[in-house]
């Protein structure tokens, strides 16, 4: 551990008009706190503040920031209090450490609905003091560095937490090699096997090309001294984590991948960047589509480099970031650039961006949400996103994250449009609206009337206001179709009574049941959140306690001519409840199909043959076969799952088969025999949120003879 004179003159490097008494009087106070307490590895406990706070020292952070480190767990772990270091150590200091003691008690990897909540106390957090922050990320980095002293689900739960948040944050705010640390780290510990893999990888090609960095990097450095420019130049080979990265979203073997190793030229001024720039494309083949210009177009948290990817020394592709000194200091500061010091003051880096501004532009377009799992994917993809900026046809600039669509840019302009968009054009030309947007583009988006959004929608959008929307959309058109399928299943219960459904009848219903109104209990049969059967009962329980009457199996069915033969249509398969027409077919008798079957269509001009048929009243037995259409995630125990509660409902499979076999997924077509259409409802949507379902349908093939 170093001592407290060592710490004092890492931060005099930096400030040597540091309030040395300060730091020495937080050293004194947190060691005596800490005293007797160890960590997991059996160190004294007080290492770990003063590692943290070492850490920060790195990045330049003012007393308070570091007096915070050495304290942060004063509060939480000792006898310490917030009116004790508010005494001592003044008011804003107190704060920092009560913000980060807070950000402590979250626990970020539990339950989605609390991990929402979760994230918009860290939000609130971030919006008060973002040095909150900073002490919490360097505090992870730290425990990560020691994390092998820890239980191994301990190690697991840490590592998975810091790479689903701190590592994203910390690269959003600006500190990659931050968030490379904290991903190389996790990585270690989630997949050691894959991470010794790539590294081995990496020694093996070294043995067979030799150390291609110092001979690019003197390959750059001989250019640049012919054009007389004075620069930095470094390479580096990527991380593991982010090779394996690469590997995975691209599906490529080790040997297939490019640019795995990265050069930094870092100069004077702006116009030495172009220049810069130029002389890199003459000397090698600059790769299409690989570069991004991010002076011109400044990230969010005040990144500005330029990015290009060329074909280097045999063939091998490298990525080249070309840089100012300043600009270097906030890529590699990010927003903590705000408070970094230099000679004793404040730098005045014009690069640097306001933390209460970018705070801002963080949190603009997180709408509120009813589901807690939209706003944590809201949050999550506004948060980690990179940037690209389209030009509306007026000239408008709208940014978006990397990844977006023009349905993303649509509903960025506002929801109406979006749900009304048809289709779209980039730089004049009409593409799909699943096309990825790049940065300079102009987006036109083209509407129409009556226009809504399809729940394929959801796939094709990247920002979470747009997925927000959609699910919005989707809602009020399920509730239309519940309401609907909850009148026709009110009106064959209230028959099954001897009753008629009116609007009054239902407005009474629905105030027993504490309802708003007629829609929203309909709504709810609909979506079998009430059945039908339970709002009769409410209305008349005398009726509703008579046993109903069991219907027939042999003549299901009130239409039908003496002697006359009945049977479903096979390519619809219609079921009691819904409604039916029989048509009579030579030496087959009358086939019932379902009112929307797509085969009466091809009759409608054989009215002779067309016979009025309705469904028995009564209770009717379980023996109507139904086809589902069932797209299933291929893992363990599904299947069997899934027959399980089909069971559950009382209903028997009578067939089922494989339509397509993925990797990933299988589509499968069950038989099931069902009572009435409230029976096979209930079936759907049992099946329909069970998490491992990704789609169920009735399936129908109009092709199948009746």
């Amino acid at each position: 551990m170093i001592t407290p004179d060592d710490l004092v003159a890492l931060v005099r490097n930096y400030n040597p008009n540091c309030d040395e008494d300060l730091l020495r009087r937080a050293w004194d106070y947190g060691a005596a706190m800490h005293d007797g307490q160890t960590r997991y590895s059996g160190e004294p406990y007080f290492t770990h503040p003063v590692a943290v706070a070492s850490i920060l020292t790195e990045m330049r952070l003012d007393d308070a920031t570091i007096v915070t480190a050495l304290l942060h767990d004063t509060v939480e772990d000792t006898r310490s209090t917030h009116i004790e270091l508010k005494r001592l150590f003044g008011d804003e200091i107190a704060d920092l450490v009560d913000g980060v003691t807070k950000l402590t008690n979250l626990q970020l990897s539990s339950t989605e609905a609390k991990q929402a909540e979760n994230f918009r106390k860290l939000l609130i957090a971030m919006s008060r003091d973002l040095r909150v922050i900073l002490v919490k990320l360097a505090d992870r980095l730290h425990n990560m560095r020691t994390i092998r002293s820890m239980r191994p689900d301990k190690q697991a739960q840490k590592a998975r937490e810091t790479m689903d948040i701190y590592a994203p944050l910390a690269g959003r705010m600006g500190m990659q090699w931050m968030r490379e640390e904290l991903e190389d780290l996790s990585f270690r510990v989630l997949n050691p096997e894959a991470r010794n893999s790539i590294l081995r990888r990496f020694i093996l090609l070294q043995r067979e090309s030799g150390d291609v960095i110092p001979k690019i990097t003197s390959d750059i450095r001989l250019e640049l001294e012919k054009a007389g420019i004075d620069a930095t130049v470094y390479g580096r080979a990527k991380k593991p984590y982010s090779v394996w990265r690469k590997m995975q979203e691209k599906d490529l073997a080790f040997s297939r991948l490019s640019d795995i190793y990265g050069f930094r030229i870092i100069v004077d001024d702006v116009v030495q960047c172009y220049h810069v720039l130029g002389l890199i494309h003459q000397r090698w083949r600059a790769v299409p589509g690989r570069f991004k210009d991010y002076i011109s177009q400044p990230k969010q948290n005040g990144y500005r480099s330029i990015h290009t990817t060329v074909s280097g020394r045999d063939g091998k592709r490298v990525e080249v970031q070309i840089r100012t000194r300043e600009m270097h200091e906030v890529a590699e500061a990010g927003v903590a650039a705000h408070w970094a010091y230099r000679d004793g003051a404040r730098t005045a880096n014009p690069f640097a961006v306001d933390p209460a501004k970018w705070i801002a532009t963080l949190t603009e377009r997180l709408d509120s949400s009813e589901d807690h799992d939209e706003f944590l994917e809201h949050v999550k993809l506004e948060m980690y996103a990179d940037q690209v900026f389209c030009f509306t046809p007026k000239g408008d600039v709208v940014q978006l994250p990397r990844g977006a669509t023009p349905l993303d840019f649509a509903y960025a302009i506002h929801t109406r449009i979006g749900n009304a968009t048809v289709s779209a054009k980039l730089d004049g030309l009409r593409v799909p609206l699943w096309t990825r947007l790049r940065n300079g583009q102009s987006v036109e988006i083209i509407t129409a009337e009556g226009q809504r959004p399809q729940a394929t929608w959801i796939e094709l959008v990247h920002t979470g206001r747009a997925k927000a929307a959609i699910r919005r959309s989707l809602r009020e058109e399920d509730r239309e179709r519940f309401v609907a399928l909850g009148r026709e299943l009110s009106r064959v219960a209230f028959e099954n009574v001897g009753r008629k459904v009116t609007d009054k009848a239902l407005d009474t219903a629905a105030k027993t049941l504490g309802l708003k109104n007629a829609t929203d209990l309909l709504s709810k049969i609909g979506s079998a959140e009430i059945s039908a059967r339970g709002v009769v009962e409410k209305l008349y329980p005398e009726l509703a306690t008579r046993p109903p009457e069991e219907v027939d199996i042999a003549r299901p069915v009130v239409g039908l001519e003496p002697g006359q033969s009945f049977r479903r249509a096979a390519c619809c398969q219609p079921v009691p409840g819904e409604r039916i027409v029989g048509i009579t077919y030579r030496g087959k008798g009358v086939v019932a199909h379902a009112i929307d079957c797509e085969v009466l269509a091809s009759l409608e001009e054989q009215p002779e043959r067309w016979v009025d048929l309705r469904w028995h009243e009564g209770r009717h037995p379980p023996v109507y076969s139904v086809a589902l259409d069932i797209t299933i995630a291929n893992s363990t125990g599904v299947l069997g799952r899934i027959c399980t509660l089909i069971g559950e409902q009382k209903a028997n499979i009578s067939d089922l088969r494989f339509v397509d076999r993925k990797p990933d997924f299988f589509r499968l077509v069950v038989e099931a025999d069902v009572r009435d259409a409230e029976h096979l409802h209930r079936i759907l949507t049992v099946l329909d949120a069970e998490s491992d379902v990704a789609q169920v349908d009735r399936f129908r093939d109009p092709t199948r003879q009746p």
